[in-house]
């Protein structure tokens, strides 16, 4: 069944998993997502990935930005770190500083572990835990693979292209005061009446389609502190008390859906998409 015509909102990549993202007008996204996208990661001294899914621990990796050079030779990415010059990522200076922020040793690095793993710190607001996690307790730490990376790919939780849409993003702050999206780190904002569901196909613009994977299951991240943002426990509440059954795993607080790419090209802010079922 044709569904209803929608427009790309806003476009965002993130060069480096963790830190603050970089609105952009257009970006060519490919079989593995948005161009660029988490193609780098911090790695810690016992070979996790640095994720902010730990606030405590990683909540400062929000506070770095991370740019993608397109225009200059080969590409790279330049790593910000509050107080410092900009280093390209890759050296031993970048490296050294993101250390010195963090409190920690890390290492920057586009290779993917070949069992992905990460630290995470579960929030403790209600409806926050998702089934599948319930031995851990709310409010405990954990450590957890990160399913959608794999070696020779991209640090990505899940699906290749996550996406929220602003009648959501109108819903939770109605719900749970400001929705900055930013908290929700998604690659692509449409503006569009129905929310997704898995199995519906979204043809953006005149070249990419995508099929909805699953609902995006919630962690910490929203309501962490970030550049402009103070930490927000009461939108972890409102998110909360949106739980979704996941097939196979069972109900979660989910926020935006995760999407694979059937067909390749670029999208532009402005563009028309389709959503079908």
């Amino acid at each position: 069944m044709v569904g209803n015509w929608v427009m790309v909102e806003s476009i965002w990549r993130y060069p480096l998993k963790s830190a603050q993202g970089e609105a952009v007008p257009r970006v060519f996204i490919g079989a593995d997502g948005p161009a660029g996208d988490r193609a780098w990661a911090c790695i810690s001294a016992d070979g996790m990935i640095v994720s902010a899914k730990h606030p405590r621990r990683w909540g400062r990796m929000l506070y770095v930005l991370a740019v993608l050079m397109t225009a200059s030779p080969g590409g790279g990415v330049l790593i910000c770190v509050p107080g410092a010059e900009p280093l390209q990522a890759g050296t031993a200076a970048a490296d050294d500083a993101l250390s010195g922020w963090l409190g920690e040793w890390v290492h920057l690095t586009t290779e993917v572990p070949a069992q992905a793993r990460l630290h995470r710190l579960w929030p403790e607001e209600p409806g926050m835990m998702p089934e599948w996690a319930a031995g851990a307790g709310a409010g405990g730490e954990d450590i957890t693979t990160v399913s959608g990376a794999a070696p020779g790919g991209r640090f990505v939780d899940f699906g290749a292209v996550h996406l929220v849409t602003t009648r959501a993003l109108a819903e939770l702050e109605a719900d749970g005061g400001p929705a900055d999206v930013r908290r929700l780190r998604p690659n692509l904002v449409l503006a569009v009446d129905r929310e997704p569901v898995p199995g519906d196909r979204i043809r953006v613009g005149p070249e990419v389609t995508l099929r909805v994977l699953v609902p995006t299951p919630r962690c910490a991240l929203p309501g962490a502190a970030q550049p402009g943002l103070a930490s927000s426990p009461g939108l972890l509440r409102a998110i909360g008390r949106r739980r979704v059954e996941i097939p196979g795993l069972g109900r979660a607080a989910c926020f935006g859906s995760y999407a694979q790419v059937l067909a390749p090209g670029t999208v532009t802010v402005g563009d028309l998409a389709e959503v079908s079922s």
